[in-house]
């Protein structure tokens, strides 16, 4: 089966990088911003289709699913759930690139160049 991982970002700007069994996950969760209780929903949704994928080629469902969705259950027990939270990019495949911790919106502009040597 093909799994992916997706990054996110709570509302207090903390990145997490997380699993999902099935592509579905891309299909329910759209990238960009959205309301935490809403990014819930569609993460339990996902992760919980996931499993029962999992489990109907291999006889099990899928652990590291359902751990995924208890860690982000715990998480979100701990923010407004109004509040908003991002979907920034799902990885396919082996190769996951470092999470952009400075990629916020808290995160300060990149100094430009001016061509000038100091």
């Amino acid at each position: 089966m093909p799994e992916i991982r997706f990054d996110i970002r709570w509302p207090d700007g903390t990145l997490e990088r997380c699993y999902s069994p099935s592509l579905v996950v891309q299909e329910l969760l759209p990238k960009g911003p959205l309301p935490v209780f809403e990014f819930m929903e569609r993460a339990r949704a996902a992760l919980h289709i996931g499993a029962e994928r999992v489990r109907l080629k291999y006889g099990f469902s899928c652990s590291a699913a359902l751990d995924q969705l208890a860690a982000l259950e715990r998480r979100a027990r701990l923010v407004d759930t109004r509040s908003l939270m991002e979907v920034l990019a799902f990885h396919e495949g082996s190769y996951l690139p470092p999470l952009d911790f400075g990629a916020g919106p808290e995160a300060p502009p990149a100094p430009e160049e001016d061509g000038q040597a100091s």
